[in-house]
């Protein structure tokens, strides 16, 4: 810590940073990791900490930050709390780490799970402390944090520590808070409450005083709280001077509110709490919602409140209401107002006696109502059990107004949720786009609430889960497209000409200027809607642009999505665009509009169709597409401009925008998760409560199915009875065959299957209770034989070869049986071979199921199918759907064309064999035409063949057969000529019968499969028969997560049906992508035929993406349903052995893990027991100190850089790539953009063109590498500040596992090693020498690798500039041995060596000057880059130009740059 501000001072000493000291300071004294002696324990520490740097500073977010870095609560704050020492201060300071700890996404509750005993009274303490006044000491902005805090625990349900906290003030003795007359009509509702609430107020009759006083405490908590939010609320005045302490007061209370809501187990007693005190009213009437700027948040929370109040479901049983069931609890709200008024306000009859539908709308209610006096309006509330009775001769302390509002809301007609979502358009316009509060701009600091939906670990419905999936996604989207927009339009510079119309002074890849938009076709209505069925247009553009991007645009595809946008600039020409300032009015953007391709048109006007066929070649340089435009939005534009003469935006358009397809598919995701909305959602019985976060976790799990099987066919698993037993620790394997030499897989196991009756009760007890039986113990195994497929070499079977451990089986066991099954694979323990066996043996056990596999990426998906390839399944059952097929390493094409190609192909390959069986026979005729001629030739003449040659061969009573009689009747002697002959060994009877029947099975084979492809022969297009492969062909189907989601309606309407589901990086696959493959087939009778859901993932490594930090971190977004389900306590098997790297390098990242263990290989193979040629240490973290003054840079927000750490990570590859290391076995990553692009330039400037060096294998980020692996990985973590996005301990592990056999880090080890989260892996690292130990005298020769070291001693290198020297010497060193080798065998070199030798000593000649240059010490003038650039420059090619400027665009794409002109 100390360093870190000492380096801060060394650049520019600011008075925040000498005050940020203190903090730093008193952690040295008191409770600092490193310190050795500290101070003992002092209260007045915390107060003054609180005083000083919390309060004085307004709870500046900067010093909360260095409190909760300095471990304050780890090793100061909660080891000491005790009741006598808690005050106020204390509980505020570790409210507000807890808070901090939240914000920047790290672990918050693991302190207090280590020491438990005082948390309870610690809770109450802030409870107690969230209801006082602010005159009693605690201000409005203390109390914002104490509600953040509490909200933060009801959102950690699943802490047992907080669990049983929380739960206590949300039971049925809050009910207490309800009017006696609402109670009573409460406990009517449910019979069963009735009993529930005398037991209840019989215990708490049973308790003390003093128990009596908390318990009444606790469940009048929520209460009082409102009635303290209340109180501020209303102090807000409608106009003048606002503080905005009480605005972010009021706006946190309606997010806690918002959060209780929508959690079942906090709603159940709850909203009927919220319900009876009006909140919602009171907010509704508050001064707050009339303040157009300030209140702008508030309404938008209270919209959500809204409507989570009202939400369709019933709270008691949890379960979701029909619209119906909606419609009638309407009903019978306004039946019973009607009654009550009909009884006792005659001034209410002609309400009383009108239809429903004529008085339910807000006007007509609002008109029936008004005239009534105030009294009057009161009892009509009492009535209805909304308020107390008005005594006698009292008038009523309510305004009007709020009365009439409370008999209103509570009865007005609600459009339901479904019909909102359809009238929804689903492209954002420019409203949305650019609206701060729904789609935050700025880097999100995690301080200010939103109003965004949470994805938390509990649902309340499955329409409530897609609801707010769909709203994230949705405005996700918005972030991405309005990024390219503002990219897009600022490119092509739109000034005001002249003439006060648009010139464009650049131009931009992905856009073009419209010349012409016209509507052609407006559909009318769908029955029951109002908005237009279809809208088309057609827009033309002028392509007079480079070939490849022509391409580009004529290679639109059907449904890829573009942007209509409508630019009218202010600014004169030539006016350059200010990054800084608001982008709407520079550009003088007016509309934006999405629209989808339907297609190009040819030369007479028709869509081109897309297909096999080529298209047709278009002349000049105009081009029309048609497009799809949305029909709500059209509608709404439409009402818009007719009934208050605004523009139409369809008039208007200048600038057509493309996006890159891979980020292009939000709108068909989003428009399937509306089709999910619509229809009736069937998910499995077994998984439905566990999607929504209920019951219990393990129910799904295999052992609790009703449907275990309990004999399974292992197949090919096991590689010998030796392995067999050994993967089942702690049962007894009874082999059902006792000859040893018999018993050879594949092995047949039937396992103990426990029935579940009569344990309801006690399941959970059972799960650890040793079994009672013996059998449960017996595995009964029972090896068979594969019958013979024929005498052909090809006949044999594939076998696995991988000898899994027991871990492994355990998966592979689960993932056979009914259920749902969770793997964690940590880095290099296996999973994909896992995957593979899984699918392998669900092929051969259950030959009429089929199989879908989803991955995240098309590489995951690659590599799943290489593997199954290598397997025994028949290819004919492989597909592939999507657009990675084109990346498959195989000649095969597994794609849907690919397969009927090879269908056809498989077909007219297999008549040719019946033609030559046809004449082997002698059978006269043309029987191999067709699939139907060869059937009935197979039953009429090959099948009568076999039936008497089996009628002279098979024993008889009374009759031997010979064994020569087997090989003289068999009828296919001719046929199998071509086959290694003999084709009967002629030894045994039972030997050649079975080869007889191989060679039978073979012929059967051909007919079978003929049978299946006759189907091509009656469908003639590529399309039929492409569907008919997907619905009845195929057997085992895959495709990326997307895919699915964008082709679920297709699939859906084919009648796509599958029984299995295997997830490959489920931890990466954002939540709603996981759960939309569970729906890609429509129910049967009402239920789904999904059995299996296979997920195998590590959420200890990298999340899925998402660019905009406040869904990342607010909204938690980030969260893969896989880790959902994690946190939730579904049972997993965790794989424990990797075979990836050295046991050492592992060591690094196994903590994070279960049990983590290293598979025997890396122990014993040479290549992890020898050392690093060259380099002391397998692995090693090099603290890099600042380079001329300075270490990390940022020449764009959040594009961090590091000049001396990229110098020093090439300077150690070049040293590599001298000593003989190959270039494509080293990798460099960073963990940030910034860096990666910076090492590239320095690579390209030292490396590239120089053949003793070249590129290495990758230059990227952690991020990016996540799924691959190299021998050597160079990693450069940047910063020097602060440590940024690697506290995320996901980060960490997948940047430590990625080596195989050595890993260098660089990186200011003062800054890293305080970090509490890191400590694991930094202790071990920093247990080593922090400056790099390297051997020169030592080289790395592929294959010989050495275990002995030389006895040379370690050589030190101090510092990067040294490095660099030393690279730069060995590189002349060699250069000269080169030439005189060669002038000693006085032989003419090769012609490409000769370049290489003149290049060398062109490049010696030049270095040579560039040591004098390096010997001089650079003058304080110099910026780093020239500095390192002379310091550095290890190897002299001609002289470099410096260092180009970095694109600060933060994308991983190549081309992120400057664009080239057209």
């Amino acid at each position: 810590m100390d360093k870190v501000t000492n380096v801060k001072k060394a650049s520019a000493p600011s008075v925040s940073q000498i005050n940020a000291e203190y903090v730093t300071q008193l952690a040295n004294k008191y409770w600092a990791p490193h310190v050795k002696n500290k101070l003992s324990f002092d209260p007045k520490v915390m107060e003054d900490i609180y005083q000083k740097e919390i309060l004085q500073s307004k709870f500046a977010i900067r010093k909360i930050m260095l409190l909760e870095f300095s471990q304050c609560l780890e090793n100061y704050l909660w080891v000491n709390y005790t009741p006598e020492v808690s005050s106020y201060a204390y509980l505020m300071s570790i409210c507000c780490i807890i808070n901090e700890k939240f914000r920047e996404n790290v672990p918050a509750w693991e302190v207090f799970k280590k020491k438990p005993e005082h948390f309870p009274f610690f809770f109450k303490c802030v409870m107690d402390a969230s209801l006082t006044e602010e005159e009693a000491g605690l201000s409005l902005r203390e109390q914002t944090v104490l509600l953040l805090f509490l909200d933060h625990c009801f959102n950690s349900l699943e802490v047992d520590l907080i669990r049983d906290q929380v739960l206590q003030l949300f039971s049925p003795h809050m009910w207490i808070c309800l009017l006696p007359s609402r109670l009573q009509q409460e406990l009517k509702k449910v019979p069963k409450l009735q009993k529930v609430w005398k037991s209840i107020k019989k215990n708490f009759d049973k308790l003390d005083e003093k128990a009596a006083a908390q318990a009444d405490k606790e469940r009048r908590f929520l209460s009082l709280l409102i009635k303290k939010f209340l109180g501020v609320l209303m102090s807000i005045s409608p106009s003048g001077p606002i503080s905005m302490e009480k605005v972010h007061y009021c706006e946190r209370f309606v997010e806690l509110m918002i959060d209780l809501e929508a959690l079942l187990p906090t709603r159940r007693w709850f909203n009927t709490v919220l319900d009876d005190s009006h909140l919602v009213v009171s907010c509704h009437l508050s001064s707050l919602t009339k303040r157009e700027k300030e209140g702008h948040l508030f309404c938008q929370l209270l919209d959500m409140l809204k409507f989570y109040t009202g939400f369709e479901i019933n709270d008691q049983t949890g379960i979701a209401l029909t619209e119906n069931e909606m419609t009638s609890l309407h009903y019978e709200q306004i039946l019973s107002l009607q009654r009550a008024a009909f009884a006792h306000f005659p001034e209410l009859q002609d309400f009383a006696l009108s239809n429903v539908a004529a008085v339910d709308t807000r006007e007509s209610l609002t008109k029936q109502f008004s005239h009534l006096s105030p009294n009057t309006l009161h009892q009509v509330a009492s009535y209805l059990c909304l308020l107390p009775e008005l005594p006698e001769g009292q008038d009523t302390t309510y305004e009007k107004e709020v009365l009439l509002e409370m008999l209103v809301s509570r009865h007005e007609r609600r459009i339901s949720q479904i019909e909102q979502l359809n009238q929804m358009p689903l492209y954002p316009t420019e409203k949305i786009i650019w609206d701060e509060n729904i789609v935050p701009t700025e880097y999100y600091s995690g301080e200010g609430c939103l109003a965004l939906p949470k994805l938390n670990l509990q649902f309340l419905t499955l329409h409530d889960y897609l609801l707010r999936n769909f709203n994230l996604f949705r405005l996700e989207s918005t972030y991405e497209i309005r990024q390219d927009i503002e990219d897009v339009v600022s490119r092509m510079k739109p000034w005001q000409s002249e003439y006060g119309g648009v010139v464009f002074g650049g131009w931009a890849r992905m856009a073009q200027t419209i010349l012409s938009f016209s509507i052609v076709e407006v559909a009318k209505p769908n029955i029951g809607e109002n908005w237009p069925a279809r809208v088309r247009a057609d827009i033309t553009i002028n392509l007079n642009v480079r070939d490849e991007i022509k391409r580009e645009w004529e290679g639109l595809r059907k449904h890829d999505v573009c942007f209509l946008i409508t630019v009218r600039p202010t600014l004169p020409y030539g006016t350059r665009f200010d990054r800084r300032q608001p982008f709407l009015g520079q550009a003088g953007l007016v509309y934006v509009r999405g629209c989808e391709v339907q297609g190009m048109l040819d030369e007479k006007g028709r869509v081109i169709e897309e297909g096999p066929d080529p298209k047709p070649k278009l002349k000049g340089d105009s081009r029309t597409f048609r497009v799809w435009l949305d029909p709500n939005q059209y509608q709404q534009d439409m009402t818009n401009s007719i009934q208050h003469g605004a523009e139409d935006p369809y008039e208007t358009f200048n600038i057509i925008m493309r996006r890159k397809p891979k980020e292009n598919n939000f709108k068909a995701v989003l428009e399937t998760i509306r089709n999910l909305m619509n229809t009736d959602c069937v998910v499995p019985d077994w998984l439905h409560d566990i999607i929504l976060g209920y019951g219990n976790p393990g129910s799904a799990h295999y052992s609790k199915m009703p449907n275990q099987i309990s004999t399974l066919d292992f197949n090919d698993t096991f590689l010998s009875i030796d392995h067999l037993k050994a993967s089942f620790p702690g049962y007894t394997v009874k082999v059902m065959e006792e000859n040893p030499a018999l018993q050879v897989p594949p092995f047949r196991i039937k396992f103990p299957v426990r029935t579940m009756k009569g344990k309801k009760r006690k399941a959970d007890e059972d799960e650890n209770a040793p079994e009672e039986e013996e059998e449960d113990h017996t595995l009964v195994v029972e090896p068979h034989v594969i019958p013979n497929r024929g005498p052909y070499p090809y006949n044999q079977p594939k076998r696995n070869t991988i000898q899994f451990t027991p871990t492994q089986i355990e998966a592979i066991r689960a993932g056979m049986q009914p259920g749902l099954t969770m793997v964690v694979g940590p880095p290099g323990t296996g999973k994909t071979d896992v995957a593979v066996q899984i699918i392998s043996n669900l092929y051969h056990n259950f030959p009429e199921q089929r199989t879908l596999i989803v991955t995240h990426s098309n590489q995951a998906l690659n590599q799943l199918f290489e593997k199954i390839m290598a397997l025994d399944i028949d290819e004919r059952h492989l597909l592939r759907l999507g657009h990675g097929e084109e990346e498959l390493e195989t000649e095969k094409d597994f794609s849907r064309y690919g397969r009927v190609n090879y269908v056809l192909a498989r077909r007219l390959e297999l008549l040719r064999e019946v033609g030559r069986l046809q004449e082997s026979l002698g059978v006269p005729g043309d029987v191999s035409y067709t699939c139907e001629t060869a059937g009935h030739f197979y039953l009429y003449q090959v099948m009568s063949r076999w039936e008497e040659y089996m009628s002279k061969v098979k024993p008889k009573p009374g009759r031997q057969v010979n064994v020569e009689d087997v090989s003289a009747f068999f009828p296919f002697h001719k046929y199998f000529s071509n086959a290694p002959q003999p084709v009967f060994k002629g030894q045994s009877y039972e030997e050649d019968m079975d080869i007889a029947e191989g060679c039978f099975r073979h012929i059967k084979k051909i007919f079978t499969q003929l049978e299946e492809f006759r189907a091509f022969e009656l469908l003639r297009s590529g399309l039929d028969r492409s569907k008919y492969l997907l619905v009845k062909e195929a057997k085992i189907i895959a495709m990326t997560c997307t895919h699915a989601a964008l082709k679920r309606h297709d699939l859906v309407e084919l009648g796509f049906k599958y029984d299995n589901i295997l997830m490959e990086e489920a931890a990466q696959i954002l939540e709603i992508e996981t759960f939309i493959p569970l729906l890609l087939q429509n129910p049967e009778d009402g239920f789904s035929r999904l059995k299996r859901w296979i997920m195998i993932g590590d959420h200890h490594q990298l999340p899925p993406v998402i660019k905009n930090m406040a869904f990342q971190k607010y909204s938690n977004m980030e969260q893969s349903l896989f880790t959902r389900f994690v946190r939730l306590g579904v049972p997993t098997v965790d794989l424990d052995a990797q075979g990836r790297a050295r046991a050492s390098l592992c060591n690094l990242y196994n903590w994070r893990y279960k049990q983590l263990g290293n598979l025997p290989h890396v122990q014993l193979q040479p290549e992890f027991r020898a050392p690093n040629p060259g380099l002391t240490f397998d692995f090693q973290l090099i603290n890099v100190e600042d380079f001329n003054g300075v270490g990390e840079s940022e020449p764009n927000p959040y594009f961090y850089q590091n000049l001396a750490e990229a110098e020093y990570a090439v300077a150690l590859y070049m040293y590599m790539r001298l000593l003989g290391y190959p270039a494509e076995k080293i990798s460099i990553l960073t963990t940030y953009n910034g860096q990666k692009h910076l090492i590239r330039d320095v690579v390209n400037q030292r490396c590239a063109r120089n053949p003793f060096f070249g590129q290495p294998n990758k230059v990227t980020t952690v991020d990016r590498f996540q799924g691959q692996q190299n021998d050597y990985i160079i990693l450069s973590l940047v910063r020097t500040k602060a440590v940024g996005h690697l506290r995320d301990v996901r980060r960490l592990v997948v940047a430590m596992s990625r080596a195989r056999l050595g890993l260098y880090i660089f990186a200011r080890v003062s800054l890293f090693q305080n970090c509490f989260e890191l400590t694991p892996a930094f202790n071990q690292l920093t247990a080593r020498p922090l400056q790099l130990h390297i051997r020169p005298q030592e080289y790395y020769t592929p294959g010989q690798l050495s275990e002995t070291r030389s006895a040379h001693p370690d050589q030190v290198i101090q510092n990067m500039p040294e490095m660099a020297n030393l690279v730069y010497n060995m590189y002349m060193h060699m250069i000269q041995n080169t030439q005189q080798y060669r002038q000693q065998q006085a032989l003419l070199p090769p012609p490409s060596q000769t370049e290489a030798a003149a290049k060398a000593t062109a490049a010696a000649e030049n270095a040579q000057t560039q040591l004098e240059q390096m010997e001089q010490e650079p003058s304080a003038e110099q910026t780093p880059q020239e500095a390192s650039g002379e310091q550095a420059e290890e190897h002299g090619e001609e002289e470099h130009p410096p260092m180009p400027e970095h694109p600060g665009r933060d994308s991983d794409s190549e081309d992120s740059g400057a664009e080239d002109g057209p």
